[in-house]
């Protein structure tokens, strides 16, 4: 039987590991592995894949102002650093505005989900 909380926790997880890969592609090494990451992180993730879900034409600029609004909602604000404490965070700003290397971020996100609802015809 399909578990839709199943599924969304699978794909976030999937999408949070191929962030984490890109990420010490571009020199990032501070991404943890799923099941280290804080409860926080994880939650986006989760949030993005519903986003998607609900929102089946968005395009990896409505996922980052879906997850913008969701930061910006808990209390994150634009920082030259990222800082959970603070709640700072450099990708907090227009998607036209975001330097490429992060904008891949959320393409690369966008494409992991499209591909579950494909191959799950959902």
């Amino acid at each position: 039987m399909f578990n839709l909380e199943e599924f969304i926790e699978k794909v976030a997880r999937e999408c949070h590991e191929a962030n984490r890969a890109y990420c010490k592609l571009i020199g990032d090494n501070s991404q943890l592995p799923w099941d280290k990451a804080p409860q926080w992180q994880q939650e986006s993730a989760m949030d993005g894949v519903r986003y998607h879900l609900d929102n089946r034409n968005s395009t990896p600029a409505d996922s980052h102002v879906s997850w913008m609004a969701q930061k910006e909602k808990d209390g994150w604000v634009y920082g030259d650093v990222k800082d959970p404490e603070k709640k700072t965070h450099p990708c907090m700003v227009p998607y036209e505005k975001l330097p490429m290397e992060q904008r891949l971020k959320d393409y690369v996100f966008w494409c992991i989900v499209r591909a579950h609802i494909a191959i799950n015809k959902l």
